[in-house]
């Protein structure tokens, strides 16, 4: 079981900056593909960015493609989101999950087996 807690939320106004960090307990998350997904109010979930378990191989979803970083801390057991030029549209929960990294990347949720509880994130025009 991979126990997975996000943080680093908050309020924020345009095109300032957030990190969220994707902290694991229990067990390490060295053998596991991590990704970020963001749910808008009353939309669905959609993906954001996802890093290979070597962090070599990351990938982003359009909307944040040039914004938003994704790294992975090994010491730390720990993957962050670099949140960069924010806009309100980026408001709304944030979740990381994890998966087995078998060699591919992954962009669906339905991929993903763990899931934290998800951190807020407010941008203010």
């Amino acid at each position: 079981q991979v126990h997975l807690v996000e943080s680093g939320g908050g309020l924020v106004q345009a095109g300032g900056s957030l990190r969220l960090s994707c902290a694991a307990s229990e067990r390490t998350i060295s053998g596991y593909a991590v990704g970020w997904f963001h749910q808008a109010p009353g939309k669905e979930r959609e993906f954001v960015a996802t890093v290979s378990r070597s962090g070599g191989r990351t990938y982003y979803g359009d909307s944040v493609e040039g914004r938003f970083t994704i790294s992975r801390d090994s010491a730390h057991n720990t993957v962050h989101l670099q949140m960069n030029s924010l806009k309100p549209e980026d408001t709304g929960v944030y979740y990381c999950a994890a998966t087995v990294d078998a060699g591919n990347l992954y962009w669906y949720t339905f991929e993903y087996e763990y899931w934290g509880q998800g951190t807020q994130v407010t941008v203010s025009s």
